[in-house]
């Protein structure tokens, strides 16, 4: 659907405007070079909500120039970078050719995050380890991300009901905690609510209308609580703004939830927001004194973000007191450039940054816990925890921690001296023995709490090991114990592999890797890696376990005891025999002579002891006893049931090659959906021998099967399992 030369003009006029207003440099040519390239790219293509699609990068740069106010490379990429992803005729190399090698590696960072978390979980984990590495490389990609997945949860309405699921469960998981690990706390906040009203409408529809009722008394309430503040504050000729909101509908929900209290209960609804105009600190505690010196505050709720800003940079005071009516107010207090930060995170950093390196240093630490996440994710266990470590740096509220000389340190909610010394340096952690916090002794797995001291106690001697995965919060205390203990059980690995090769050389046995996987999976070790490990940890008698196996596997290749084992389950699954057309309960033994199986015309002999006697109709013992006795010969057949199917067991034997298996099941299973019921295949030098057991519905079904595996290469011979002499 195509936009009007009227319409695009206007759209580009507008976003310039915006541009203009919010962007400290603006490159006009760039954003309309970007403008018309997506114009044209986009010009075919159409929306679940019939618009053009062009409406969606234009409403994802017009955010990018609004609420995250960034540079003219970020307007440009959110205006391109659908391109790749939607259309072929646009390659990256097209985009960087036109747009210079930042905006290429943005856009491609873009493309390739675009259908993230929809595989199993090590494809999630290759998947967040490309959006954590393309973040790294430029801390663009994520910003341009956050204004897409934003324009598309504020038009979610369109997409079916299971995509918006997943789009919003996504988003409540990663993208609003992520948004507030850069500090974006307006989209954060907004991507949560947006999401709650999908995830559980009736929930975000009830708090919303009850906060809509009280809007009203909710207003005069915030007028006469700030009435007394307001004028202490002009006496003391400080400038300010003072606001009162109410709380997040999905901050409102999380409480009711987690203090397990109906709405009616949740008496901190709203905050007070004090925004002083100066940029001098010592103002804001002025305010606080004043405010507390108002009403009375509440003793454990005093939190001060400005003297220890948290991770995301973040700076506010945040008390807590009792209002008129004895109704608890959150205050928050900030300078106006706090407040920026606060909203607009790394986008408020970036717009601040121009010659001024302390801010450049700031800027960095918001991809920094990404390169730590990277750094730590070495090897394919790493790289499978990669997910679980991601998600522990995002969610997890902080604690402040204090080294021996006074050093501050951040740390997880939970945290223990583990994650402390691991903090400290990976040495430290390493040899670990022992913890003083606040000059006492204390357990390794004891829960650190802000203002704590803490001292480690090491030892070289000392190790990792698999119980500190049981307490430890932080995901580089995670990698570190993890990367240990691989590398302890490589170690075993080796040894028992050691072992188990010598023990094989010195019997004179042979085992191919098939055979050594088997035998790991029928004592109970789920892989080769667990099962040498044992080997090398002593827990596995080689000479028992070998003998044992080696006697089974003569014993299952006995071709007697093969087919006994089989006909047992191949007359269990065929029901009961149906004798002069009478389904009686009788007893029923089969001959040795001819082995009768599910599938075979076969008669019963009236014997003493044995029950009516089972043989094949041509067997050779049959023909001189019904001479003798006909009397005793009575008709009986298999049951049949409609649409139903019995088991037949196939001998294989040819010389072996890549991929035989997997042509063989493919051979049956293409034939009218042929149930394999198992399937069993040795090899030995380059030759192979194997059993198929499967469900055929007649003889000519089965006939057809055995025709199509003569047909595979290197096979050369296909029999009936079948003991009959």
């Amino acid at each position: 659907m195509n936009i009007t030369a009227a319409t695009s003009k206007v759209l580009l006029e507008e976003l310039l405007t915006n541009c203009k207003k919010n962007l400290p440099v603006i490159d006009v040519k760039l954003i309309e070079k970007a403008f018309d390239f997506a114009l044209v790219a986009h010009q075919n293509d159409t929306r679940a909500s019939n618009e053009p699609y062009f409406t969606h990068p234009f409403a994802v740069a017009n955010t990018l120039a609004t609420e995250i106010p960034f540079d003219s490379v970020s307007v440009a990429c959110g205006l391109l970078h659908d391109i790749v992803e939607d259309n072929s005729e646009y390659p990256i190399e097209i985009i960087e050719k036109n747009f210079g090698h930042d905006i290429g590696q943005i856009v491609d960072g873009l493309t390739k995050i675009k259908h993230l978390f929809k595989g199993t979980e090590i494809n999630q984990s290759e998947n967040y380890r490309k959006l954590l590495m393309s973040v790294s490389k430029d801390v663009r990609v994520i910003i341009v991300k956050f204004a897409d997945r934003l324009h598309n949860m504020r038009t979610i309405e369109f997409l079916n009901p299971d995509k918006r699921k997943r789009i919003a469960k996504e988003t409540l998981e990663i993208y609003a905690p992520l948004a507030n690990r850069f500090g974006l706390g307006k989209l954060k906040w907004e991507l949560e609510d947006l999401a709650f009203k999908e995830l559980n409408k009736q929930a975000y529809e009830d708090i919303k209308k009850k906060i809509n009722i009280k809007r009203g008394e909710r207003e005069k309430y915030i007028e006469r609580f700030s009435t007394p503040i307001i004028q202490s504050l002009n006496q003391y000729a400080i400038k300010f703004e003072i606001s009162g909101r109410a709380k997040h509908l999905y901050s409102i929900y999380r409480k009711m939830i987690k203090r397990n209290k109906p709405f009616e209960e949740i008496y901190d609804l709203f905050a007070v927001r004090i925004i002083i105009e100066s940029e001098d600190r010592n103002a804001c505690y002025t305010t606080y004194g004043i405010v507390n010196g108002i009403y009375i505050p509440i003793p454990d709720r005093l939190k001060d973000y400005i003297a220890i800003p948290k991770a995301n940079n973040y700076q506010s005071i945040h008390t807590t007191v009792v209002g008129p009516e004895g109704k608890l107010v959150e205050v928050q207090i900030r300078t106006k450039q706090m407040h920026e930060i606060a909203e607009q995170g790394v986008a408020a950093h970036w717009k601040y940054k121009e010659g001024k390196t302390h801010t450049n240093q700031t800027l960095n630490q918001y991809v920094n816990w990404i390169r730590d996440i990277l750094d730590n994710a070495s090897g394919d266990d790493m790289r499978k925890n990669i997910i679980e470590n991601f998600k522990l740096n995002l969610y997890s509220d902080e604690v402040y921690i204090f080294t021996p000389k006074g050093d501050l340190k951040r740390l997880p909610l939970n945290s223990t001296p583990v994650d402390f010394a691991f903090d400290i340096h990976s040495k430290v952690g390493h040899h670990c023995i022992g913890a003083k916090v606040n000059q006492k002794i204390v357990p390794l797995d004891t829960i650190l709490h802000s203002g704590d001291q803490i001292e480690i106690i090491t030892s070289k001697n000392q190790h990792p090991n698999k119980n500190w995965l049981k307490f430890v919060r932080t995901s580089k205390a995670r990698s570190e114990i993890r990367r240990w203990i691989n590398k302890e059980e490589d170690e075993l690995v080796n040894n028992g592999k050691e072992i188990w090769e010598r023990k094989l050389k010195k019997l004179k046995l042979v085992f191919t890797s098939q055979d050594v996987t088997k035998l790991a999976l029928n004592i109970k070790y789920d892989n080769l890696r667990q099962f040498f490990t044992a080997i090398g940890r002593g827990k596995v008698n080689l000479d028992e376990v070998l003998t044992s196996t080696t006697e089974k596997e003569k014993k299952l290749k006995d071709p007697v005891t093969e087919f006994e084992n089989f006909a047992k389950i191949a007359r269990t699954s065929g029901g009961d025999l149906v004798v002069n057309g009478e389904d009686f309960k009788m007893m029923f033994s089969y001959s040795k002579c001819c082995n009768p199986i599910p599938g075979d015309p076969v008669v019963g002999y009236i014997s003493t002891g044995d029950g009516i006697k089972i043989h094949r109709k041509n067997c050779k013992t049959l023909l001189h006893i019904s001479e003798r006795e006909p009397e005793k010969i009575v008709t009986v057949e298999w049951p049949k049931i409609e649409g139903s199917s019995f088991i037949v067991g196939i001998i294989l034997k040819g010389e072996d090659s890549t991929g035989l298996l997997n042509e063989i099941s493919h051979s049956i299973v293409s034939f009218q959906n042929t149930n394999i019921k198992s399937i069993s295949i040795d090899t030995k030098d380059s030759t192979f021998e194997g059993s198929v057991t499967l469900y055929v519905q007649n003889l000519e079904h089965l006939f057809r099967v055995m025709e199509r595996l003569k047909k595979i290469k290197g096979v050369y011979s296909v029999q009936r399992m079948d003991m009959s002499i």
